[in-house]
């Protein structure tokens, strides 16, 4: 017989989450179609719920773009006094660091990944659920607007396929499991529908500091 997991307690933190989150985003929709953005929150927020996630990473999955999008540093003074040092410790994870002015979106973006790949377990796990949703929604979008959809992104096709396969990598081998296998399932789907460029393969692991709940490795 299968022993199911506990199932994690909830509490009104995640209805206040969630209202402070419909009240952040409530005039900003998805980047392609006219979606309330926070559709997307509510759907990171289940599948980190699903993956046996706790109330805190739940809440987290919620504010993942808060500071990011909605307001910075005085907005995440405001979820740390309401919400915690434990959720904001992760929704800091999800927030990419400033991109400086010389500086290349694949390298801003790596400095991305080097982040997430030394953050904790319960951050990379409101990480992983993020990038699964995104590569989902992208993939709803071509399939019902085409190719037009790319002038709407802040890079070119080949470069999302390079910066999907190297979370896939990350995720393999930081936090392998189901997400992580939705997520190369999703990814291999974008593959056939972006032809890559010479020079768009995964960022080695090697390259970057590698700090999981599996590994010895100091960073």
């Amino acid at each position: 017989m299968i022993s199911n997991p506990p199932v994690p307690a909830l509490s009104d933190r995640l209805a206040d989450a969630f209202a402070v989150v419909l009240n952040l985003h409530r005039d900003q929709t998805r980047k392609v179609r006219p979606i309330p953005y926070i559709a997307h929150l509510m759907s990171v927020a289940a599948l980190v719920l699903e993956d046996g996630g706790s109330e805190d990473e739940a809440i987290a999955a919620l504010l993942h773009d808060a500071i990011e999008d909605q307001g910075g540093v005085p907005t995440r003074a405001k979820l740390l006094q309401r919400f915690g040092p434990q959720v904001i410790a992760i929704v800091d994870v999800c927030t990419e660091p400033p991109r400086q002015p010389d500086q290349s979106w694949r390298d801003h973006k790596l400095a991305y990944l080097r982040q997430v790949a030394q953050a904790p377990e319960v951050a990379q796990r409101v990480v992983l659920a993020d990038k699964l949703h995104n590569v989902r929604s992208l993939l709803e979008n071509l399939a019902l607007q085409g190719d037009v959809i790319w002038s709407r992104f802040a890079a070119t096709p080949e470069d999302y396929l390079w910066l999907y396969r190297s979370l896939t990598d990350l995720f393999d081998r930081a936090l392998p499991g189901h997400l992580t296998t939705q997520l190369k399932a999703a990814v291999t789907q974008l593959s056939q529908r972006v032809q890559p460029a010479q020079n768009s393969g995964p960022v080695r692991l090697d390259t970057i500091c590698l700090k999981t709940a599996r590994s010895d490795k100091n960073c």
